[in-house]
């Protein structure tokens, strides 16, 4: 499972050093797409493989079927990981997340975000808000039993 939150840089060759932990569960590959908030996510083929299977059975008359077809599946690359733990991201996906030399990576169980750190400091500040945090997942229901 991909978990925590690891700084690391992002050098000029587009290129991205993974956590150990990380790059064992990409041992077969990875599939990078666009994310949802200005940052990219990197999902394990067997995840991404699932997601994808949803996103395809959704109505193609819907617009925004359409649309959740072109960001996930549209955006999306095949990587691979180096000998040194490192995948090389799109041109187009690291501008889109305006990735510059300092990064996050973000566990989110079967994926991790790819995060600029200056689109990253406000999520950490908000997740780390725990007035707003209590109203705001209140209504879900996380119980086990």
């Amino acid at each position: 499972m991909f978990i925590g939150q690891h700084p690391s840089s992002l050098n000029k060759n587009n290129r991205v050093n993974i956590p150990a932990s990380y790059a064992m569960l990409l041992d077969e590959g990875a599939v990078i797409t666009q994310g949802f908030d200005r940052n990219i996510q990197v999902y394990t083929k067997a995840a991404f493989s699932e997601i994808a299977i949803i996103v395809r059975r959704l109505n193609l008359a819907d617009p925004l079927a359409r649309a959740l077809q072109r960001m996930l599946l549209g955006n999306a690359s095949l990587l691979k990981i180096n000998a040194a733990g490192a995948i090389n991201l799109p041109t187009g996906l690291k501008e889109y997340a305006g990735l510059e030399a300092k990064i996050v990576l973000v566990g989110q169980g079967d994926f991790f975000e790819i995060w600029s750190q200056a689109m990253w400091d406000p999520q950490e500040i908000s997740i780390k808000d725990a007035e707003t945090n209590s109203r705001r997942f209140a209504h879900m229901n996380l119980s086990r039993f």
